[in-house]
């Protein structure tokens, strides 16, 4: 009787080793399909840094290119309102929205139609403002938990394909974009129901006073912008700078009354309203919560980076406009009430005073009151209802 136990155990043998020869073909079938061999990689969450010209954008921006998890790109509707000569905001804005929407999805082939026939990485707008563009896989200048710097990568980082660029996109959990190029949150509404996208809107406000003192120092950067937002209509020259902060406060309050006073379903906890003056006041704590809100830890690395950029010395200069230097985010952010006159500032303040009231930036009445620093223009936002009454007319036609 030996024998035959001997032959079925053999024959259980070789079963189980036929049966294990099967389990690894049927793997190796399996993997080609579908690659099992680790969990799904998370959902991608999708960033729209919303603001205007000159509102802290370009810092806050920074503050989300230079975190590990994240893929930044610069004000990619740059490109929309360069390429299209003489044209309107109103008519461009769902070609930006189009460009965004693909950019999301790592998607670069949406650029072709508005970058020179032969391009690479450096001809997207402030490409090297972008730390994932420094950084490996693209570029060997910047490890992944570094800081990057920005002159050398623009030295060493520009040769690369979007392709490259389109790879790198790929590996990162958050793809954010800085856009200044919407005036409305109804155009991003085919966005906001995409199932294929994870969008947060961060809105970032600034003091109306703050940023005419701001665009004054830099006028001449914005003359092509300008001429898009008043839709070509002919300004007179003295009357530019208030028609465009008419603008810009009438988008502020659009937007913001949507998102926060009547949401349609799909915006609701979707939107986050920032004011840089809150953040200059108490950087770590509100950027804390901005990450938070878009499901970004602030590492060690991020925080010490932050409190060096928001503590240095001074307001900065004319040349460090569009750079990101270590400054008094403190002083930065009240500069406008030594440095513009008071005419000004009562100019501004009647086209935003609307904007004003709902943001929380409280209006002086006199010269003497806009340089007493004891007084506080930023007031606790209290649910406020405001509607313009030109709203009706948002986009005015040419006269």
């Amino acid at each position: 009787m030996s024998p035959r136990y001997r032959v079925n155990f053999n024959t259980m043998i070789f079963l189980v080793i036929l049966q294990g020869a099967a389990v690894v073909l049927f793997c190796h079938w399996y993997i080609q399909l579908t690659p099992c061999e680790s969990p799904p990689p998370q959902r991608k969450v999708h960033v729209l840094l919303l603001s205007s010209w000159r509102s802290g954008s370009s810092f806050l921006g920074q503050v989300f290119s230079q975190h590990p998890s994240v893929f930044y790109l610069m004000e990619p509707g740059w490109h929309v309102w360069t390429r299209v000569q003489k044209s309107g905001a109103r008519l461009l804005r769902m070609a930006v929205r189009d460009c965004v929407r693909s950019l999301y999805q790592c998607d670069f082939s949406v650029m072709d139609a508005y970058l020179p026939e032969i391009h690479n990485m450096s001809s997207l707008f402030m490409w090297y403002q972008s730390r994932a563009l420094c950084s490996p896989p693209i570029c060997s200048i910047t490890k992944r938990g570094q800081m990057s710097n920005h002159t050398q990568c623009r030295l060493k980082c520009d040769a690369q394909s979007l392709q490259k660029v389109e790879e790198a996109c790929r590996l990162y959990s958050h793809v954010v974009l800085k856009e200044t190029r919407f005036f409305e949150l109804e155009s991003l509404y085919p966005l906001l129901q995409d199932p294929n996208l994870d969008l947060r809107i961060v809105h970032l406000v600034r003091d109306p006073r703050a940023v005419m003192r701001s665009r004054e120092e830099s006028a001449k950067s914005f003359e092509r912008d300008n001429a898009v937002v008043l839709e070509q209509r002919n300004v007179p020259s003295g009357e530019v700078q208030y028609k465009m902060m008419q603008e810009i406060c009438r988008s502020h309050v659009r937007i913001n009354e949507r998102a926060v006073l009547k949401p349609p379903p799909f915006l609701k906890g979707r939107y986050k309203m920032v004011r840089y003056e809150d953040i200059a006041r108490n950087p770590l704590k509100q950027i804390s919560d901005i990450y938070d809100f878009v499901g970004l830890d602030l590492t060690d690395e991020m925080a010490e980076w932050i409190y060096k950029v928001t503590h240095g010395k001074g307001r900065g200069s004319r040349t460090e406009s569009f750079q990101i230097t270590s400054r008094s985010a403190a002083d930065v952010s009240q500069a406008w009430r030594t440095a513009l006159p008071h005419n000004k500032v009562k100019l501004v303040q009647e086209v935003c005073k609307g904007a004003m009231s709902l943001l929380g930036y409280k209006t002086v009445d006199s010269e003497k009151e806009q340089k007493r620093f004891d007084i506080d223009v930023l007031v606790p936002q209290e649910p406020y209802q405001f509607s313009w009454v030109s709203t009706k007319t948002q986009h005015p036609s040419k006269s």
